[in-house]
């Protein structure tokens, strides 16, 4: 049986005892394995089942089908993300730019460390990106953003810091992502991350 895109893609119901907590994080240990080696394209429920060693029907309590399962994953990394950045632009104690070029390099450092997932939660987006709850998930990482372009750009315009916090989001994602694909060891990722900070401190700069 084919998998098929669902309106609905939000977990079926919350584990509230240890032990579906324990389900619950089998399952989704084994989507991250299935996914890292098989691919958005290969990945099914089935596949993932066999892989944390429960029935189907028991992950069908918890996740309707394969897309409620890669947006479990894919809104994880959301909040990681948003995470990542109310920690390190959150620190008002420090610069706005030295807090931009330490979230390029743990942002870029994350992209290489997990990039087979990444990748392939890229390749299944179209399952859920449009989905309400996908939406709803982005907007706490652009809420962090808009109030750090507010400190680091304090006389700008709303359209210029709405606009340069689109750049610098987009072009981290993007060309890490890209960066993210080939092998690359410690000094190679510093260097890049250093070069891409200091093209987005010159930018902000060029701003104010």
């Amino acid at each position: 049986m084919v998998d098929r895109p669902s309106p609905g893609i939000s977990s079926r119901k919350a584990p509230r005892q240890a032990r579906s907590n324990e389900l619950v994080n089998a399952i989704l240990q084994a989507a991250v394995q299935v996914l890292a080696q098989e691919g958005a394209q290969r990945f099914t429920t089935a596949r993932v089942a066999e892989r944390a060693g429960v029935s189907v029907g028991s992950l069908y309590q918890y996740f309707p089908n394969k897309a409620a399962i890669l947006f479990r994953l894919q809104s994880d990394e959301w909040r990681q993300t948003s995470n990542l950045l109310g920690e390190v632009l959150g620190d008002e104690a420090r610069p706005p730019l030295d807090r931009l070029r330490s979230l390029v390099h743990a942002f870029i450092r994350s992209e290489c460390e997990e990039a087979a997932v990444r990748v392939a939660l890229n390749d299944a987006a179209p399952l859920y990106r449009d989905a309400p709850e996908a939406q709803e998930a982005r907007g706490a990482a652009d809420a962090i953003i808009e109030q750090f372009m507010r400190e680091a750009l304090p006389d700008a315009s709303d359209a210029i810091r709405t606009m340069a916090g689109d750049l610098v989001m987009t072009t981290m994602s993007t060309v890490g992502k890209e960066f993210s694909e080939a092998a690359h060891d410690e000094s190679e990722i510093s260097a890049f991350a250093d070069a891409m900070a200091d093209m987005f401190c010159a930018y902000l700069g060029s701003l104010r």
